[in-house]
C-alpha cells in the first residue's frame, strides 16, 4: 500500500514544498531511504475538507502508512526507521543530543525583547557546541553517515538563518566554519532531492506572507 503524506505547501506557490522544517525533516527520511510516496501540499489558507476530515487539527506532517494516518514528525521517524530498516538512520545515543537545544535556544532568543538575558549567548553556546562536534567528530553529527539527526536538525539551521536574518539582522557567525559547511552539504542534499522547488524554496524565505506567518507563530 502506498505511503501518502501530507505536508506544508509554500506560502503564495501551493505546488511547491513549504517552510515548515518538521515536514522537511520526514520528506528527507523517505526520500533517504528511497521510500516512495504520494505528497499532497496543504495549503494553510484553504485547507482541503478531506485532510481536515482525517486529520480534526490540522497539523503536518501526516503521513498514511498501512491505512492509518500518523501525525508528529518524531512519531513518524521512528515508525520509519522500523518500517524500513535499510539504510538506518539511527542515530547512536551517545550523540543523539547534539544540535538537539538549538531550536528551542534559537526560539527563545527570537522571542526576546531584552538584550541582555542572555538567550542569544545561549544559542551561541549551542552553536559553538555543535561547531565543537561537527569539527572532531563530523562531518555530520554520526561521523561519516548521515543520521536522523542531522535530518532533524538541518532544516531548522536554515529556519533559524533566514528568521533571524529578518527579524533581528543576526547571522551564525563566520567563524563556525563547520557549522557552515554542514549546512553547504545540506543544501546540496536538498538540491539533488528536490531540485524542482528549491530555489521557489529559497525565494520563500523573504515572502511577506511567510514572515507575516513567523511573526505569529512567534510573537515577534
Amino acid at each position: 500500500m502506498a505511503v501518502e503524506i501530507c505536508v506544508k505547501a509554500a506560502a503564495g506557490a501551493p505546488d511547491i514544498v513549504g517552510d515548515c522544517p518538521f515536514c522537511q525533516r520526514v520528506l528527507l527520511t523517505l526520500e533517504e531511504k528511497k521510500v516512495e510516496y504520494k505528497l499532497h501540499l496543504i495549503s494553510f489558507d484553504a485547507k482541503p475538507q478531506w485532510f481536515m476530515e482525517v486529520n480534526p487539527e490540522g497539523k503536518v506532517p501526516l503521513i498514511k502508512l498501512d491505512d492509518k494516518w500518523i501525525s508528529d514528525s518524531d512519531v513518524i521517524v521512528g515508525i520509519l526507521e522500523e518500517k524500513y530498516p535499510n539504510p538506518s538512520l539511527a542515530t547512536p545515543a551517545e550523540v543523539s543530543s547534539v544540535g538537539s537545544k538549538i531550536f528551542s535556544s534559537f526560539v527563545k532568543f527570537l522571542k526576546s525583547k531584552d538584550p541582555s538575558d542572555g538567550s542569544e549567548q545561549a544559542l551561541l553556546d549551542e552553536l559553538k557546541a555543535l561547531e565543537e562536534h561537527l569539527k572532531t567528530k563530523g562531518p555530520y553529527i554520526n561521523g561519516e553517515n548521515i543520521s536522523a539527526a542531522d535530518l532533524n536538525l538541518a532544516p531548522k539551521l536554515y529556519h533559524l538563518d533566514v528568521t533571524l536574518g529578518h527579524f533581528k539582522g543576526w547571522a551564525i557567525p563566520e567563524s563556525l566554519t563547520h557549522v557552515h559547511n554542514y549546512k553547504k552539504v545540506f543544501q546540496y542534499i536538498i538540491t539533488n532531492l528536490f531540485p524542482c522547488g528549491l530555489l521557489s524554496f529559497c525565494n520563500m524565505w523573504i515572502d511577506a506572507q511567510y514572515l507575516g506567518q513567523l511573526s505569529t507563530i512567534y510573537r515577534v
